[in-house]
């Protein structure tokens, strides 16, 4: 008799376990797509009978799982009205946009993130079509929880953005591009419609970045350092094969664009004292890569970066004398390079 309680007590167990293992399942997003949906609401409708719309749209992947959901939770009365969500969010995620109450707005605000703009830069742009400030932005993106949420979603974004040392996790991540958002979304799903955009940008190259001798993060590294260095687009894959020659050569990158995001000033020429800044950005002051990106590169600069040129080169110089020259000069040998320097920067010696 003792065994006959013991072996149904651990079926029991098992029963128990496996139904909310499936229920966890069952409740979670149906997707990765954040791509708004705009659900409705009706006078008189209740948590329950939206059941079946739910589904319909792909919204929750089981009806049963959801009202089971809402038996558990009884979340408080619905209101009727025009909510926002997406495939991306959890029975919980939506109940909790209900429980909100009826904030949706159509209206949609365009922003422009140009190629080579810092994070704080980009939370500036976002902020005037928005009603965040500078500071709420960034700090939300900068948010422990939601990094740790994005790490989860994005095959490209690793625990390397929680290094220490990095000044904001994603940037070098949202990619430079023009969007349309709702003006109520969230600081969360603005994030993430860039990095739905840098995904697919990637995405297509994914094989190739497997396959590289560096991760996913160093080659967006490299890209923001080839982003603020080139002028001309034909140089881009010229000057990565400089950083990389530097790189096997044991060479320190000594980039004037990790000094610029060291010391967050961006000058013509630097002083020596600048160059002697002790941060984990500063190329000048410590050998290989630094950090992390220091802004958010185009997709010609991750190009660059993955499929850089092969040549001796390992030192380049831009003639930043001349408005009407934009040629960036290489050179093999630390002579050769000086006598260009002499020769093209008369107006910083």
């Amino acid at each position: 008799m003792k065994k006959i309680v013991v072996g149904i007590v651990a079926l029991l167990f098992i029963v128990i376990g496996a139904f909310f293992t499936l229920f966890t399942l069952e409740t979670t997003a149906v997707s990765r797509d954040t791509t708004p949906i705009e659900f409705e609401i009706k006078k008189g409708e209740t948590y329950l009978t939206i059941a079946s719309r739910l589904k319909e749209d792909n919204l929750i992947k089981s009806e049963l799982f959801y009202k089971i959901f809402i038996k558990l939770t009884n979340p408080s009365k619905i209101e009727a009205g025009k909510y926002e969500l997406s495939e991306s969010m959890s029975v919980s995620d939506i109940v909790k946009k209900f429980m909100k109450g009826n904030i949706y707005n159509a209206e949609t605000v365009t922003f422009t993130v140009p190629e080579g703009k810092h994070l704080e830069e980009v939370a500036t742009i976002v902020s005037k079509q928005t009603n965040y400030t500078e500071k709420e932005l960034i700090d939300g993106w900068n948010d422990t929880k939601f990094i740790d949420d994005v790490i989860e979603k994005y095959w490209f974004v690793t625990d390397s953005v929680k290094m220490d040392g990095i000044r904001y996790a994603l940037e070098g991540y949202l990619y430079p591009d023009t969007y349309e958002i709702y003006v109520n979304a969230s600081i969360e799903d603005i994030a993430y419609k860039m990095l739905d955009k840098m995904d697919k940008v990637l995405t297509e190259y994914k094989s190739d970045i497997e396959n590289s001798e560096y991760s996913v993060h160093e080659l967006l590294t490299m890209a923001s350092i080839i982003e603020h260095e080139a002028i001309l687009d034909d140089d881009r894959k010229i000057i990565a094969s400089v950083f990389y020659n530097r790189l096997e050569s044991n060479m320190k990158l000594q980039s004037c664009a990790t000094i610029g995001y060291a010391t967050n000033e961006w000058k013509l020429t630097y002083s020596s004292t600048d160059l002697k800044v002790d941060s984990p950005y500063n190329t000048y002051y410590y050998s290989g890569l630094p950090v992390g990106p220091g802004n958010m590169p185009s997709v010609k600069s991750i190009e660059a970066a993955l499929y850089p040129e092969e040549t001796d080169y390992l030192y380049f110089l831009a003639n930043v004398c001349d408005n009407n020259d934009k040629k960036t000069y290489f050179s093999k040998t630390y002579d050769e390079h000086v006598e260009k320097k002499n020769k093209y920067l008369t107006c910083v010696n």
